[in-house]
């Protein structure tokens, strides 16, 4: 089942076709006098994918108010359709990220079957212990996994076991645990003492994983503690996952850093050792702003990309990242910025693939530095959008997801049919 008319797209991609076809051939063509054939690239793109986070269809906000949109998604069911919008469009976003208890529903076997009707399977299961629900015996305020409180990690613990048992109805093989314990003033916790509760709490998670999943431990330097958090840096991640197992794997949010760290290097130090599980695509100008991807810093995207396709060249312990993105869309259409980050993120990709391997490790052998920075300048600065463009054509895409998507009206007809998001505060 297709959510927007194939008519449509297909009406829309007659119109931009011609296009298309003499762009493709004359990127050929230049690729082509380099040794590569653009036809191989467009066929890896075309396996590429990316999920989407379900929270995403929504609008975010931030600490101080939330702006809700007309035809705004009020359930996961409705949060389905939207990113089925995207996947047809797109053609690289196949999967969606559900969080619990947000995407809590009765039937699970049921939700996956409304799922695979609209193209879409499931991708890593999100547990929530950084908020209070209704009804909840303990609270979070003080700690979920390493908190000073016994019955409130217990807690935590059953609910990220609850989210493994989900996750087994919905055909996911990935936890994604990330915590917002942490302290506001100094000397308000023991650093020590808060990490042997956290490491305590996650081992037993960690015991009721299934076999063939893995548990992606998500790192944060700060926010919603401000002075330390538990789980704060790629150190702290990678320290914690050695400690649980081989199941542990490290996940890499792109806007959870200090300013100006060097994230491309942070890649390939878990790459070396084994542990490099998964990335939330995002994108931040000051701190954890969740932009959208490839917003503000698009080269270093690439340069993460460059360092992921070196990770698939020399695998080690086996290399299967899950990547999705996560964004807080507070003042855009949610469907636009996915499908505008979707494509900035499989054009990174695209371009990562054209970087001249060869010459690049020669030129590193040979301390060659400015031929280096040449090998991956010259990747970079090459116009991938016909190869991105062909394959979603291939796919049964949109050529032009953003014109195509907007003609549909489909915002304008879920106003209609949906109930309103009512006004509130918080980033989800």
């Amino acid at each position: 089942m297709t959510v927007l008319s194939d008519e449509l797209i297909a009406e829309a991609n007659a119109r931009e076709i011609a296009a298309l076809d003499e762009d493709y051939d004359a990127l050929g063509r230049k690729l082509a006098r380099g040794g590569v054939a653009i036809d191989a690239i467009k066929d890896r793109v075309a396996a590429f994918s990316v999920a989407v986070p379900s929270w995403g269809a929504g609008r975010g906000g931030t600490r101080f108010a939330k702006f809700p949109i007309p035809g705004e998604p009020t359930n996961i069911y409705e949060k389905l359709e939207d990113c089925a919008v995207i996947q047809q469009l797109s053609r690289v976003t196949p999967r969606v990220s559900p969080h619990f208890p947000w995407d809590k529903v009765a039937d699970y076997k049921g939700l996956r079957a409304e799922a695979a009707s609209l193209g879409l399977g499931f991708d890593a299961v999100n547990s929530n212990t950084f908020q209070d629900q209704p009804g909840q015996a303990q609270t979070y305020a003080t700690g979920s996994l390493s908190s000073t409180v016994a019955a409130t990690r217990q807690q935590a613990i059953e609910h990220n076991i609850e989210c493994i048992e989900i996750g087994r109805q919905l055909g996911s093989r990935d936890l994604t645990v990330w915590v917002g314990d942490g302290t506001n003033f100094p000397g308000q916790q023991d650093f020590a003492r808060s990490l042997d509760r956290y490491l305590d709490a996650a081992s037993q998670v960690y015991a009721a994983l299934p076999d063939d999943w893995r548990m992606l431990i998500e790192h944060k330097m700060f926010e919603p503690a401000f002075y330390s958090t538990v789980i704060s840096d790629w150190g702290s991640s990678i320290l914690a996952a050695q400690e649980l197992g081989p199941k542990a794997k490290c996940l890499v949010d792109l806007g959870h850093h200090a300013p100006n760290v060097n994230i491309e290097q942070i890649v390939a130090r878990l790459h070396r050792f084994g542990k490099l599980g998964g990335f939330h695509f995002n994108d931040s100008k000051y701190g954890d702003d969740d932009l959208d991807s490839g917003a503000i810093n698009p080269h270093q995207l690439f340069l993460v990309f460059n360092e992921l396709v070196e990770a698939e060249l020399h695998p080690r312990d086996g290399f299967d990242p899950s990547y999705m993105i996560d964004q807080s869309h507070n003042v855009t259409d949610p469907i636009e910025s996915m499908l505008s980050s979707a494509e900035a993120i499989a054009s990174c990709f695209a371009k990562a693939l054209l970087v001249d391997r060869e010459a690049l490790q020669a030129a590193q052998e040979a301390n060659d530095t400015m031929m280096a920075f040449q090998a991956l300048r010259r990747a970079y600065t090459i116009d991938v959008a016909p190869i991105l463009a062909r394959a979603r054509l291939e796919a049964g895409g949109a050529i032009d997801v953003l014109a195509t998507y907007r003609a549909s009206r489909w915002r304008e007809r879920k106003a209609q049919e949906r109930k309103p998001v009512g006004l509130g505060a918080g980033i989800v």
